[in-house]
């Protein structure tokens, strides 16, 4: 399995997923790869990764380009193994659920989403009312293109071989999950219920651009559908 992590100024947290991961691969038998796709950050992460990450960690530096959407494309591209995660690099999706979202794959799922909309689903007390305003309409906004009851989640399990259904990936923002459930013809999804928990070190990434941008791919989104419904 590979843990696809993109990453932009999150050298505090690295350290701290390393480790829940590490549990994960170590205590209940999954083995796993990480591979962080940084878009050079500059803040240490070439560093920790160079002289205290494991060795089953690897590091992969973007200097050309950013945007968390091709960053995890990228690295789902350099993976080794044949499941793929993608998951946040601030600890806000727990590692320790990976091998419930495996279960859902062995079961016949083809992709598997940590979601945050399902019962037994929670969140930190702290969020503030927009931001629980916010994501419920960004989630509506999308309702028409999959059943996912969190189609806007980042925590997610696939089988790598089902990029060879992608049809003509061209993501914007940072909303990977739904590019894929649309454009690979996603039809067997499972969810599975998570704490979401709020990053505690570096600063959120969603602005107003990123909120501008996923309109913007929506629009992408339902005009690939209509094509191919005709």
């Amino acid at each position: 399995m590979s843990v696809v992590v993109p990453t932009y100024r999150e050298a505090e947290n690295l350290p701290r997923l390393t480790e829940r991961l590490g549990a994960v691969r170590d205590n209940r038998g999954v083995p796993l790869e990480m591979v962080i796709v940084d878009d050079n950050s500059r803040d240490g992460t070439a560093r920790w990764a160079d002289r205290e990450a494991p060795y089953w960690v690897r590091l992969l530096v973007r200097t050309d380009r950013r945007g968390l959407s091709p960053a995890v494309l990228e690295g789902i591209d350099a993976a080794r193994g044949s499941v793929i995660v993608v998951m946040d690099a601030d600890l806000s999706h727990p590692p320790e659920q990976i091998p419930a979202m495996l279960e859902e794959l062995d079961a016949g799922a083809e992709f598997v989403i940590g979601s945050r909309r399902v019962e037994g689903a929670s969140t930190d007390q702290d969020w503030h009312w927009f931001r629980h305003w916010n994501s419920r309409v960004a989630t509506l906004l999308a309702r028409p293109l999959t059943s996912a009851r969190d189609p806007l989640a980042g925590f997610l399990a696939f089988p790598k071989a089902l990029m060879e259904r992608a049809s003509d990936l061209n993501p914007v923002g940072y909303k990977i999950g739904l590019e894929l459930i649309v454009k690979c013809g996603v039809h067997r999804l499972r969810e599975i219920p998570i704490h979401f928990s709020d990053r505690q070190f570096g600063k959120s990434k969603l602005t107003l651009g990123q909120q501008l941008r996923y309109l913007q791919h929506l629009i992408r989104l339902y005009g690939f559908r209509l094509g191919a419904l005709r």
